[in-house]
């Protein structure tokens, strides 16, 4: 019988090996823990604030203020919930010290990461409500003019060094599935033919 088809299905298998175990060795041991993957941590270096753990109890607020330095930028912000449970539910509203609203969102995932253009110098003040029934905490990040953060731009930083792998091990997982694929419809021909040869004898 011929090869080929076990041989491309294992050639598949072998990438998707690799590529899990790129990803194994670039996030943490726990990171099947919902709480374990910390942003701020994972992501070292890419924002320019982020707050201290903020504790919300449940139909209360919690108060983060980021004073922008440059203007004419877009400006990346992120809420995470460091210790999510389903049904946590926020709502996350964003104004300037003059009251201007910079707009409300919703969260009711464990990470909520928006795009705010910014056209001056400005003070954002979040305020966030837990409108869950559950104390919750959880950290703001900021960053601004994210394309050109030195986090991206240094060869060296930490969240270079993270994506890059994480890069590779996604595009060798898309060739190994497919490559898996490949190999195992090849095979089921390949058999296929065996057999119709076998009843023509």
């Amino acid at each position: 019988m011929k090869k080929r088809g076990p041989i491309i299905g294992i050639s598949g298998l072998i990438l998707v090996v690799i590529s899990i175990s790129i990803m194994v060795s670039v996030f943490p041991a726990n990171i099947t823990d919902k709480n374990g993957l910390y942003i701020p941590s994972m992501f070292e270096g890419m924002f320019n604030q982020v707050s201290d753990k903020i504790t919300i109890f449940p139909g209360d607020s919690g108060y983060f203020s980021y004073g922008t330095r440059l203007s004419y930028i877009p400006l990346l912000w992120g809420v995470q919930i460091i210790d999510y449970q389903k049904g946590d539910n926020l709502s996350i509203s964003i104004s300037n010290i003059f009251g201007d609203n910079y707009g409300k969102f919703s969260q009711d995932n464990s990470i909520i990461f928006e795009m705010l253009d910014i056209t001056k110098s400005d003070t954002l003040n979040f305020e966030i409500q837990n409108h869950g029934s559950r104390t919750v905490n959880l950290v703001v990040m900021v960053s601004e003019d994210p394309d050109n953060s030195d986090a991206f731009t240094n060869p060296n930083s930490p969240l270079r060094n993270t994506i890059v792998p994480l890069v590779i091990s996604a595009i060798l997982l898309i060739f190994g599935i497919i490559i898996l694929i490949v190999g195992i419809i090849i095979y089921f021909i390949d058999w296929k033919n065996i057999q119709n040869n076998k009843k023509n004898y």
